[in-house]
């Protein structure tokens, strides 16, 4: 992939552009290689395909990319067994109808009449016959190639550049129903060209098939693509990490305007279930997939998926908020401090409205039915689509949301509002920042939001186990008009002994409805426990972080970043020089150290790490508690490293940040080289 990282010698990876094809760029234009040499084309196709009326929503599905890759475990038994678990596991009724096959799947070389041919120990039937099978389960099928002479594999399989029309037939006569449409080897020909050219292949077959243009974004392609395919790839690839899947999301966010019936903005596939975020991050995907319109492509393994993930992928309600008719994408009103708020208008006149917390810990987030595009009313239903719960508001929409949590709403301008209960929002004042041994002091609030009383109301707190928590005033009360709150203090003794970290506790609120059943509110609430510095001058990388998120892979303790798992960096190397000391990090990435307000000065030497060859751009900051105390400015990989220092007098966190520059995250490992903390 592109972002994996680049070291000598290695083999170059699925998104590798140029280095691996066999043709030659000549200075009269493009040499293609015999093999892939143009074949004679009927007359193009008009500029209008015939299947106008191709994925009108989302398409829904599953590739076998991102579990498998071109491991062995993709052959026919796990396509047909996957087809199997559409059905069995009520996966085909939540409206997923695609089985999608990725790279791989051919020989490397085509045979004497330029077909294509199937690699025969993985698809020893042909892959009509798996098509075939796929369709006698009421399901459709799909393929992949490239629009180069290769696909994006090291190994080289064929790509359709020069044989698009003989590789379409082929599809067609195949019962392909999706083609995924690579970018790599692509000769430099212009993009908008190629992916004419297949378009047109396609509408000469007569077979309706789902066009899916993944020219990852480098050409604007939601400016174009709409007169050629169904869906365009948006950003590069995703990988299974919080880092890469919420960055593509942010990026994907700002192409609403070009979302429409039959045309989707495509931020890449699903990685629920395959392990590497935890099930808060995947909701969280899940849920923005499916305010974004993106289409909902499962990459993961279904015969070996935690259960959790089928409970994510089937849920209904918020599938019906990606498959609206409507076809808009979610736009964008507040994103303060990490605190994001996107609404999406559905078909029935409601939104759907999510409150995204990007940061490292629980945030409240709050917005206005106003805000989010709904009219005037004296009350609104508003539905939680992961509870799957109804109360009423006002007109405030809030809630605490777990760090990189999502709550999901629909909200309606009901008449019949009233008839539920009232909405109860609970939280506590801002994180507390303290020490093993120490009593802190948490207020906690819950509010009625709505226009209707909350009845027996009361609030709870708990901690980890070992914490001891009293409450210091009142903890109940008999109602809450709407907008009133109880207000409640709390004392927290955090054990001695207790290790640096974060340290969830959870807020409970109560309240009885019309009926007489109880509804439950829940809010986290962190409190931060650091270990003081050694007095003098030390290396950072040998104290425990507070937190630590990176854009892949874990970050490396005196060692670049590997991307995969933790110890597989290299030598912390900027510029030719090599340091002993320091972090390797990987863009967009944040650690943060507890000071205590008895620091003076951080400082490193900082830059792209010289493993990632002639790519990476990444920018360096350093927060002192809520103030930026210094900043690089972009740094590319051809800038020697950086010296930063910066005063941290008095603050009790201090945040390491490595952010994109801007453009993208690809090959961005950076390091903090030689970092250092004076403290007294």
């Amino acid at each position: 992939m592109r972002h994996l990282p680049m070291r000598v010698p290695r083999v170059i990876g699925r998104r590798a552009l140029g280095a691996l094809t066999t043709a030659l760029l000549t200075t009269g234009g493009l040499a293609v290689s015999a093999q892939a040499a143009p074949a004679a084309a009927p007359d193009p196709a008009p500029a209008s395909s015939g299947h106008e009326q191709l994925a009108l929503t989302p398409p829904m599905g599953f590739n076998n990319w991102n579990s498998t890759h071109c491991r062995d475990e993709f052959d026919e038994s796990m396509v047909k067994g996957i087809a199997d678990l559409f059905v069995e596991r009520g996966l085909k009724d939540a409206g997923y109808e695609y089985v999608n096959l990725d790279d791989c799947w051919a020989l490397p070389e085509r045979d004497a009449d330029g077909r294509l041919v199937p690699d025969p120990k993985r698809f020893p039937n042909g892959i009509e016959a798996v098509a075939d099978y796929v369709h006698s389960k009421g399901l459709k099928f799909g393929i992949y190639t490239s629009a180069g002479t290769k696909t994006c594999s090291s190994i080289g399989f064929p790509g359709a550049l020069g044989h698009e029309y003989s590789d379409a037939r082929q599809f067609a006569d195949w019962g392909v129903d999706y083609l995924k449409y690579d970018n790599c080897n692509n000769q430099g020909v212009d993009a908008k060209q190629r992916y004419t050219t297949m378009r047109d292949a396609l509408a000469a077959t007569g077979r309706p098939i789902v066009y899916s243009i993944c020219e990852w974004g480098e050409n604007k392609p939601w400016e174009w693509a709409g007169d050629l395919g169904q869906l365009w790839r948006t950003t590069g690839d995703i990988n299974d990490s919080w880092g890469s899947m919420s960055s593509i999301m942010k990026s994907n966010l700002e192409l609403a305007e070009y979302a429409r019936p039959g045309g989707w903005n495509d931020p890449d596939m699903l990685e629920v279930g395959n392990g590497g975020m935890t099930d808060t991050e995947y909701r969280t995907h899940f849920s923005m997939w499916s305010i974004m319109a993106a289409p909902l492509l499962i990459g993961t393994d279904l015969r070996t998926a935690p259960e959790s993930a089928f409970e994510i992928l089937t849920n209904d309600e918020v599938i019906a908020v990606d498959q609206d008719p409507l076809g808009k994408q979610g736009e964008v009103v507040s994103s303060e401090g990490g605190r994001w708020v996107v609404s999406k208008e559905l078909a029935d006149g409601s939104r759907a409205v999510a409150l995204f917390n990007e940061g490292s810990r629980a945030q409240r987030i709050e917005t206005t039915a106003k805000a989010v595009g709904m009219p005037k009313s004296r009350g609104y239903t508003m539905r939680d689509l992961w509870k799957h719960s109804d109360t009423n508001t006002t007109g405030r929409i809030a809630a605490t949301v777990p760090a990189h949590g999502t709550v999901l709403v629909r909200v309606h301008a009901d008449r019949k509002w009233a008839q539920y209960p009232p909405a109860v929002d609970v939280h506590a004042g801002g994180d507390t920042v303290t020490e093993a041994g120490r009593t802190v002091r948490i207020t906690s609030e819950a509010t009625d939001l709505g226009g209707t009383a909350a009845h027996s109301v009361s609030v709870a707190l708990t901690g980890p186990d070992g914490w001891r928590v009293t409450p210091r005033s009142a903890t109940s009360a008999r109602a809450l008009k709407p907008g009133a709150t109880l207000a409640t203090d709390w004392d927290v003794v955090v054990p001695a002994g207790t290790s640096t970290g974060d340290r969830i506790l959870t807020l409970t609120a109560r309240h009885r409805t019309h009926s007489g059943s109880w509804l439950t509110s829940t809010a986290p609430f962190t409190v931060r426990v650091g270990v003081p510095l050694p007095a003098g001058e030390s290396a950072l990388s040998d104290a425990d972080p507070l937190s630590a998120t990176n854009g892949w892979g874990p970050v490396e303790r005196d060692q670049s970043v590997g991307e995969r798992g933790a110890g597989d960096g290299n030598p912390i190397t900027i510029g030719g020089t090599t340091f002993a000391k320091g972090l390797g990090v990987h863009a967009s990435s944040s650690v943060e150290y507890y000071l205590g307000g008895a620091c003076g000065k951080v400082t490193a030497q900082v830059g792209v790490d010289d493993e990632s060859g002639d790519k990476g751009t990444v920018a360096f900051e350093v927060w002192a508690d809520e103030t930026r105390a210094a900043s690089t400015g972009t740094l590319t990989n051809a800038d020697p490293a950086r010296a930063v220092s910066a005063d941290v007098s008095g603050a009790d966190v201090v945040r390491l940040v490595v952010t994109d520059a801007g453009d993208g995250s690809g090959y961005d490992h950076a390091d903090w080289a030689d970092l250092r903390v004076t403290c007294t």
